[in-house]
């Protein structure tokens, strides 16, 4: 397996002897690892090379790891695994609080780590370049970009198509896309979702005018496709 095939992982840690075994540990998963041992040093490599995943301590030289986050979280939605042997539970409740994925205290088993890093991963989604993506969906800045290009959507507009790309290619039904809308009230007709994937087909029209990416499924929902 080619090396831009495989997970990319950014180790942010000031322990050099656990980040190579770290390393080398997630290797063996296909996953292969830069390490910073300065935070600074980490953060222009984050922008400098497009990763999967970072492992961050939060005991380093010249910033804390739970102030790093905040950096990070500044430009980029990438998935954040504290690791560190602070075990006060005020650094997990802020770390989350401010946009970490997961937790592992150390000392804790490789195996888990690659089981953890594994789960979050799956639950974005595919591992793809956002160019070479139909829909990448930005929920921070609740932007989502089709074929590269932002689309204009109002806030329930960005709620139903969000979902209907977290269930790409499966139909979902209108009760769905109601419910789980966080900008449709609750009492609404099921026939407004009608409406709003009239203006989103819309809207992907006027970036691809000759294809239609989302199909009615009778008696159910509607099914966005990336296979047309």
């Amino acid at each position: 397996m080619q090396d831009e095939d495989k997970i990319k992982i950014l180790i942010i840690e000031d322990d050099p002897e656990l980040a190579m075994v770290l390393g080398a540990y997630l290797a063996k998963y296909a996953m292969v690892s830069d390490t910073a041992e300065d935070p600074y040093i980490g953060l222009s490599m984050l922008t400098q090379k497009d990763y999967n995943l970072i492992i961050l301590d939060l005991t380093l030289p010249g910033m804390d790891g739970l102030d790093v986050i905040e950096k990070i979280r500044e430009k980029s939605d990438i998935p954040i695994i504290i690791s560190s042997a602070r075990d006060d539970i005020t650094d997990k409740v802020i770390g989350m609080e401010r946009g970490a994925d997961d937790y592992m205290p150390k000392p804790y088993d490789p195996r888990e780590l690659v089981t953890r890093i594994k789960t979050i991963l799956r639950r974005i989604g595919p591992i793809d370049k956002k160019e070479d993506k139909l829909f990448v969906v930005d929920r921070k800045g609740r932007v989502i970009l089709f074929k590269g290009t932002p689309l204009k959507l109002t806030a329930a507009e960005f709620d139903i198509l969000a979902i209907l790309i977290e269930h790409i290619n499966g139909a979902v039904s209108r009760e769905q896309l109601l419910y789980e809308s966080e900008h449709i009230a609750d009492d609404s007709s099921i026939k407004n979702i009608d409406v709003i994937i009239s203006r989103i087909r819309h809207k992907l029209a006027e970036v691809e005018p000759d294809k239609s990416y989302i199909k009615p499924v009778r008696g159910i929902g509607y099914l966005l496709t990336d296979k047309v």
